[in-house]
């Protein structure tokens, strides 16, 4: 079977990987060709695009590159045509996604989409849409299904990816890890400020500004695949900091706390067990925006899965350096990381155990079987 898979940002790169290596061995014919990043090219197959190509964020950022994405969206289009693909799969990038969706399915090729978009979260309206472009939703929350299933629109559960990635890795030593990035024998705080630039900017200077209160504890920032350490150096002011890239999987393992950027990253935190605070500051016409259009309580995964306030907070103007102070302090008292922890053992098991790669590889190779059989 032939498949084109769309993946954006270093989280679907990492899904789609997963979700590659269990089409192989689902379909050991398998010839897969795919816009992601280093850990599916890895995998093998064509990348035909990284994701660094396209990473936009925000209203604004997307308004002034609109020339190059609807380039990007017409040489994806003129690129299936000529692969000729059995399936489309989608992974998540729904902006980027959903308009490719459209087109394919007018153009008769089968679309399966992986990870939904946030439908649930903003426009609702889009559902519509998606019921009338995507053949079969693999969604990774537990609270998805329902949500479809009100707008009649059958969608499979298959478990969250990211509980297979963090039990699959190869445990770190943590006085290896230690040594090997010259770290002191200090609890480390871990800063996870995004992947973006335009994140790295809006976050890193408010988490920095606590290091000075924390002189018991090695800070270390946690650096995106997507940048180089020299982006961040500017931001880096004092001695007491550490920069560690595209290992943060092996950082939050040895980590005591972490302040963490609202995305993918508080959901791994939390499935690694470190107490965390979430926080999240866009620009001032992208927040008002969102604001207006987003109807969801929380923005982290964590409180969304758990309905309810598992970790805390800080958004917009609530980001500063006072409350995060104090909210950093909270979750380094034994009383506030004993109930995070467990609240974080709960959180698992409602994200449905281990196999959602390989339960996905199954479900949409059995559709294309049965696509044959017709």
């Amino acid at each position: 079977m032939k498949y084109y898979i769309l993946a954006g940002e270093a989280s679907g790169d990492l899904h789609g990987s997963n979700l590659m290596k269990a089409l192989l061995k689902e379909d050991s014919d398998a010839n897969i060709r795919f816009w992601g990043g280093d850990l599916m090219q890895a995998v093998g197959g064509t990348l035909v695009k990284h994701y660094k190509e396209r990473a936009f964020m925000g209203f604004t950022e997307v308004i002034m590159n609109l020339s190059k994405i609807f380039k990007l969206i017409s040489f994806c289009k003129t690129d299936i045509k000529a692969f000729n693909p059995d399936v489309v799969l989608f992974i998540d990038n729904s902006g980027f996604n959903l308009r490719i969706a459209k087109w394919a399915r007018t153009e008769g090729f089968k679309t399966n989409y992986y990870i939904s978009p946030q439908v649930w979260a903003s426009r609702a309206s889009r559902v519509k849409a998606i019921k009338r472009d995507i053949d079969a939703m693999y969604v990774i929350l537990p609270f998805v299904k329902p949500f479809y299933e009100k707008h009649n629109y059958n969608v499979e559960f298959v478990g969250h990816p990211l509980i297979d990635a963090i039990s699959n890795r190869i445990q770190v030593d943590e006085a290896t890890f230690r040594k090997t990035h010259n770290l002191s024998d200090k609890p480390i705080i871990a800063l996870l400020p995004g992947s973006r630039k335009q994140e790295i900017k809006n976050m890193l200077s408010v988490m920095l500004s606590l290091v000075e209160d924390y002189k018991d504890y090695e800070f270390v920032i946690g650096g995106a695949p997507s940048q180089e350490y020299s982006f961040y150096e500017q931001f880096i002011k004092t001695d007491n900091v550490k920069f560690i890239s595209n290992k943060t999987y092996d950082l939050l393992s040895v980590s005591h706390a972490a302040l963490v950027t609202s995305g993918t990253a508080t959901l791994e935190t939390a499935l690694f067990k470190v107490p965390q605070v979430v926080c999240y500051k866009g620009s001032t016409i992208s927040y008002h925006i969102a604001k207006r259009i987003i109807t969801l309580k929380f923005i982290s995964l964590v409180n969304l899965v758990m309905d309810k306030e598992v970790v805390t907070e800080l958004i917009q103007n609530d980001f500063n350096q006072k409350n995060l102070k104090e909210e950093l302090d909270k979750v380094l008292t034994y009383e506030n990381r004993q109930q995070m922890f467990e609240e974080y053992y709960e959180l698992e098991k409602a994200l449905g155990g281990k196999g959602a790669s390989e339960n996905t590889a199954k479900l949409i190779h059995q559709g294309l079987l049965g696509k044959q059989d017709q």
